[in-house]
C-alpha cells in the first residue's frame, strides 16, 4: 500500500543519524513488546507480513510521531483485537475480562525460546521456472495495491537490471493477507539513480532491491 511508510526517494526528512553505541532497548517496555510479538507469531496467530501490514495501516500521525518499538506496540494492539484475541473494552481497562481465543500452535515452554528466536526460513519449492535471469533488463510495474506490497514507490515504472536470483520464497504481498504463501522468485534488481530521479541526480548512484516475479516486466 502507498503510505508514509514508503519513505525511499522522499526529500525533506533529514539525514539519519546513527546514535553511537545504541542499546538494543532504550526502555525496558520495548523488550516486552519485542517478545510478545514474537511469541504470538510463533504460537500462530499472525506472520511477520501481516505484522509489518498492520504497522503500515497504522494513521501517519502515529506513524511519524512514534519510535520504532511505539509503532510494533500500536500495531501490534490493533492486529489482536481485529483478530479476535482482545476485545477494545479490554485495551481500555488494561486487563483481560473474559478467556481469550487461543493461539493455532496451543503454550510453550522456557525450552521453546530459543527455537522461537531463531527467524523462520522462507525459501520454498518452485512452482514454475524463473522468467529472469543474471543481465536481463527489466521493468517493475506501476501498480497501487491497498494492502500489503514490498515494491517501493519510487522504482515503480523503472527500468533496471537483474543482478542476481533468490530462489523462490513466500510471497509477501499474498501472505500478509492470509491468501497464502504463493511462493515467488525473487531477485536483486539494480537501478541508476538517473533512472529514478532524472538528470539531476547523482549519475554515480546506483540502487539495489529485492523484487519478486510479479513485480517484474520485461523491459
Amino acid at each position: 500500500m502507498n503510505g508514509v511508510h514508503d519513505m525511499g526517494g522522499m526529500d525533506g526528512f533529514g539525514k539519519v543519524e546513527p546514535e553511537p553505541n545504541e542499546p538494543v532497548f532504550h526502555e525496558k517496555w520495548e523488550g516486552r513488546v519485542m517478545a510478545m510479538v514474537r511469541a504470538l507469531g510463533a504460537q500462530g496467530a499472525f506472520n511477520i507480513d501481516a505484522a509489518r501490514f498492520y504497522r503500515e495501516l497504522l494513521p501517519p500521525v502515529d506513524y511519524l510521531g512514534s519510535s520504532y518499538y511505539k509503532k510494533w506496540f500500536l500495531a501490534f494492539q490493533n492486529m489482536l483485537v481485529a483478530r479476535g484475541f482482545v476485545d477494545a473494552d479490554e485495551v481500555k481497562a488494561g486487563r483481560a475480562l473474559k478467556p481469550t481465543k487461543a493461539p493455532r500452535r496451543g503454550k510453550f515452554t522456557v525450552n521453546d525460546v530459543e527455537r522461537i528466536m531463531t527467524r523462520g526460513a522462507y525459501s520454498r519449492a518452485a512452482p514454475a521456472a524463473a522468467k529472469f535471469r543474471a543481465g536481463d533488463r527489466v521493468r517493475a510495474i506501476n501498480f497501487h495495491p491497498v494492502t500489503h506490497t514490498r515494491l517501493p514507490r519510487y522504482v515503480r515504472g523503472h527500468v533496471g537490471v537483474v543482478e542476481r536470483d533468490h530462489g523462490c520464497q513466500v510471497f509477501p504481498d499474498s501472505d500478509a493477507i492470509d491468501a497464502g504463501e504463493n511462493p515467488q522468485w525473487l531477485y536483486t534488481v539494480v537501478f541508476e539513480g538517473t533512472e529514478l530521479w532524472g538528470r539531476d541526480a547523482d549519475p554515480t548512484l546506483k540502487v539495489s532491491i529485492d523484487a519478486f516475479e510479479p513485480y517484474l516486466e520485461p523491459a
